[in-house]
């Protein structure tokens, strides 16, 4: 086993991983507070057309996909913030236009279904120096700008027409929580697919409000997680291939990632009934 994770393919596929494993969950703080936990699922799919032009034109798909995430980012925030149109059904255009459009263009570019597949669910043992490279960087801006700006984004998060009066740029700090899950959506596609990826942005977070109560632990202890969910799940699904068992590693670290919620759930609920009873008892 330790053979195996030594190997270089490996060793690219652990560090992409675990990257993916910090930043997607510190993005979904953000997204969970504002109750936009689906806004991830929207994105990927509108990201698998980008991933379809870089196939149909000999590109990286990587690069088209994050400039078509943040054009459909900036798209929803603004059909969310001016249009008539509910931000339910905004996400629904993402959800369809953007995966019909993938697999249209994919047909076009004379791509077999198990090439976009890759993206679709992940393919982590399969990344290139390159692709590590990439995704690093991405996951770097993300996490920075999330620790960075978290005063602001806070602010936006919890409650908008607060931060407004106390002159915090809501717009623009909205158009950027947007942005940097479109950025998050196209760091995670090699590891547990776009079809996915909210997943590991909302499960993680969900996991630490059963532990912690205040929104900076929420973020630690998420990150955490995800990361240890993205670690364990690639070494699982390694340890059960020298078993002859071909298991994917992203659905297995989605997977990992939900068994550590179902552990923490009745932790939580035993946590909020011992408050509420000595509430009771402090104003009885």
């Amino acid at each position: 086993m330790i053979e195996l994770l030594a190997l270089p393919f490996m060793v690219r596929a652990l560090l992409a991983a675990a990257v993916t494993g910090l930043a997607a969950p510190t993005i979904g703080t953000y997204l969970v507070q504002r109750r936009l936990a689906l806004l991830g699922d929207g994105l990927g799919h509108v990201a698998v057309t980008g991933v379809a032009l870089g196939l149909l034109t000999g590109t990286s798909p990587t690069w088209f996909a994050v400039a078509v995430a943040v054009v459909g980012a900036v798209a929803i925030e603004v059909i969310r913030e001016r249009g008539r149109t509910s931000g339910d059904v905004a996400l629904a255009l993402l959800f369809y236009g953007g995966l019909a459009a993938g697999v249209l263009i994919t047909g076009l570019a004379g791509q077999s279904a198990s090439r976009l597949q890759e993206y679709l669910f992940g393919s982590v043992t399969s990344v290139s120096a390159a692709d590590v490279l990439v995704t690093v960087v991405l996951a770097a801006v993300v996490v920075t700008a999330c620790l960075g700006f978290l005063p602001q984004l806070f602010a936006v998060s919890q409650d908008q027409d607060f931060a407004r009066v106390a002159g915090v740029r809501v717009r623009l700090y909205n158009l950027l929580v947007a942005v940097l899950a479109a950025v998050t959506v196209t760091v995670a596609m090699r590891t547990v697919g776009l079809l996915l990826v909210s997943a590991l942005m909302v499960v993680p977070v969900a996991t630490a409000q059963q532990l912690t109560r205040s929104f900076r632990s929420t973020m630690g202890t998420s990150m955490v997680l995800g990361l240890a969910a993205s670690l364990g799940g690639l070494a699982l699904a390694a340890y059960l291939s020298t078993w002859g068992l071909d298991v994917a590693p992203g659905p297995t670290i989605v997977l990992l990632s939900l068994a550590g919620f179902a552990l923490a759930w009745p932790l939580g609920v035993w946590q909020r009934t011992r408050q509420r009873r000595v509430a009771e008892v402090v104003h009885g």
